[in-house]
């Protein structure tokens, strides 16, 4: 297990243990994020342990060209019943997420180091947020980090049926027309895996990051 510094560097995401696990400790800070992100690294941890770096072999990623958008779905995209916005709200989202209970998961990984740490992410344009609304009500969305044309993704909450994935679908569109070539995962999930999310290796990972990361590698 290798134990972070304050140097801002990881190990080679090739030492991570079967899990994924490559690091612990060090802190939340924009830079050491950024440096995880571009190396294929993100944390994940519980509220009392100490931060948690991963980069699982294989990867849950999704290629925009592949999202898969179903008969019903589409048919809510197109009855006017949500509306979508792109970083009007943030901070509801990110704490939505942190605080809307999830089927067959007893709490959330989001504390408030992680809600402080990924707000200054949105101040500076990495972090995204994607918004569902019904009649004025914040009902879904996600959020993530976009560098380069890379999104991050990192968690979604949904208040009612199909909303979260209506902010998903929507965002993924918008980006690609954007430019967007590939969103990690990060997890294998079947809700994921149902919207044509796939599982790559990570050393394929790596080389699409180097790929597609721009300027940030």
């Amino acid at each position: 297990m290798h134990i972070l510094t304050n140097d801002i560097i990881f190990p080679e995401v090739e030492s991570a243990d079967e899990n994924g696990l490559l690091a612990v400790g060090g802190d939340l800070s924009v830079e050491r994020l950024l440096c995880a992100y571009r190396n294929g690294i993100f944390p994940w941890y519980n509220e009392d342990d100490p931060i948690l770096w991963w980069s699982p072999d294989p990867r849950c990623v999704l290629f925009p060209d592949k999202l898969i958008v179903t008969k019903s779905m589409r048919q809510v995209l197109q009855n006017g019943k949500f509306r979508f916005t792109r970083n009007k709200s943030f901070g509801q989202v990110i704490s939505a997420c942190k605080t809307t209970e999830r089927k067959d998961e007893a709490g959330t990984w989001i504390n408030q180091d992680i809600v402080e740490a990924y707000t200054k992410l949105f101040e500076l344009g990495f972090a995204v947020s994607a918004e569902t609304w019904r009649e004025g009500k914040l009902v879904g969305g996600l959020y993530g980090i976009k560098i380069g044309d890379v999104f991050f993704g990192e968690s979604m909450f949904s208040t009612e049926s199909n909303a979260s994935k209506f902010a998903f679908i929507n965002l993924v569109q918008q980006l690609q027309r954007e430019g967007l070539k590939i969103i990690d995962c990060q997890m294998r999930t079947e809700h994921l895996i149902s919207m044509g999310a796939e599982m790559i290796s990570r050393s394929i990972f790596k080389e699409k990051l180097k790929m597609h990361l721009g300027s940030f590698t």
